[in-house]
């Protein structure tokens, strides 16, 4: 996994942009349809999976 730096960050937020012909509400758009989309993918994970095989452990929608 590549290390979140500074200029790492930098690089993604002038990547995204670029992707979007620097169109800010754009790239905003697509994060937030990504980020529904993912968490859309761990409710159905986290119904799929048995306690069992994660030892306890269960996903968390907000960052700690």
């Amino acid at each position: 996994m590549i290390p979140l730096t500074k200029e790492y960050i930098d690089f993604e937020v002038q990547a995204a942009l670029a992707w979007h012909d620097d169109d800010v509400c754009a790239a905003i758009a697509t994060l937030l349809e990504d980020i529904r989309h993912l968490r859309t993918q761990l409710v159905l994970t986290e119904g799929a999976m048995s306690r069992g095989m994660t030892r306890g452990w269960t996903p968390t929608f907000e960052r700690k």
